[in-house]
């Protein structure tokens, strides 16, 4: 059974990221379709599994991490406009059975992503 999970690490403190916005997009030509919203837990992670099952099918997908309010509230950016607010991450299912995992790593000037295991 294929799923697509996600946690948020905070590479500047060394730490899990909790209480991220995470939004799911499902992308289709030129329309953003939301499936799915989450806030990450203690841990940098989503309670559940994004999506699994019949829910993930192959396609192209967009995550949006809501990192520029966690950054304001641990004194890492400040002011109106930020360098990082929301930071979109785009990417393809092929084979929907598979296991989909597709962290962010975040800094208040940087981050990174990587698919997981």
């Amino acid at each position: 059974m294929g799923r697509l999970t996600t946690h948020v690490l905070d590479t500047a403190r060394g730490k899990p990221a909790a209480g991220v916005k995470i939004t799911l997009y499902r992308i289709s030509g030129q329309s953003h379709r939301k499936i799915a919203e989450t806030v990450t837990n203690g841990d940098g992670r989503t309670d559940a599994p994004m999506l699994e099952g019949a829910a993930l099918t192959a396609g192209r997908y967009e995550l949006v991490f809501a990192a520029g309010a966690y950054l304001r509230d641990t004194g890492q950016a400040a002011g109106e406009v930020l360098f990082l607010d929301e930071i979109p991450i785009r990417f393809g299912v092929a084979d929907a059975a598979q296991h989909y995992h597709v962290p962010l790593l975040i800094s208040g000037h940087a981050y990174s992503t990587y698919r997981g295991s």
